[in-house]
């Protein structure tokens, strides 16, 4: 009995050993995406979460992060004028995303990253892609809604759809400040399932509030 009562212990401590060296692994890449600033940036997280995913095989969250770090690396492109390269980063993070979605189904954060993907896709030539990427994305979106109704983030990219969508075609700068402050709001009281799970977004929505005309 007592060699049992001895090695459950053990395995309780290598247990949650593996645990946090997981947790602090993914942290630590998290917090090094929230500094990055340029493409390489973006390159270098997305590739070390990656890793992280390979090593562990059995968890959503790094390669949902690697995923959302090309993301960023393709919005960071989009600002400054360089669309043509956003269908390899699409590329890259659908191949990631893929792997999140196999390992979590019903998700409703991956459909939230699968509707950006769809974006910087839509963005190479919005106007002749916008009735596939453009309804692949708002489908993307409507599936997140209906897994987890109050998440901020699927506000926060509703908001971005109505601000930057020209008034003639149904965008409106005001309805999208409107739904910027439903975001915030949400973001108040929203609550990620783990202290790992998908927490970003807050600060955009500030900050279009805080620059508003």
């Amino acid at each position: 009995m007592k060699k049992l009562f001895l090695s459950t212990l053990l395995f309780m401590a290598v247990s949650t050993y593996a645990q946090t060296n997981f947790e602090k692994a993914v942290t630590d890449k998290i917090s090094k995406m929230e500094q990055a600033k340029t493409p390489e940036d973006f390159t270098a997280v997305s590739n070390d979460f990656a890793r992280i995913g390979d090593k562990e095989k059995t968890q959503w969250l790094p390669y949902y992060y690697a995923a959302q770090a090309s993301i960023e690396k393709g919005r960071n492109l989009m600002r400054t004028g360089k669309l043509t390269e956003l269908d390899a980063i699409a590329a890259e993070a659908q191949n990631n995303l893929d792997k999140a979605s196999d390992l979590s189904k019903d998700n409703a954060e991956i459909f939230i990253l699968q509707k950006m993907i769809h974006n910087l896709k839509m963005m190479v030539d919005p106007q002749s892609r916008f009735m596939s990427e453009g309804m692949l994305g708002a489908d993307a979106l409507a599936k997140a809604e209906k897994l987890d109704p109050e998440n901020p983030r699927i506000s926060l990219l509703k908001a971005e759809d109505i601000y930057y969508t020209p008034e003639q075609f149904g965008g409106s700068k005001s309805k999208g400040l409107e739904m910027f402050q439903k975001s915030l709001d949400q973001f108040k009281v929203y609550q990620p399932k783990t202290t790992l799970d998908p927490n970003w977004g807050k600060g955009e929505a500030e900050y279009f509030l805080s620059n508003k005309p």
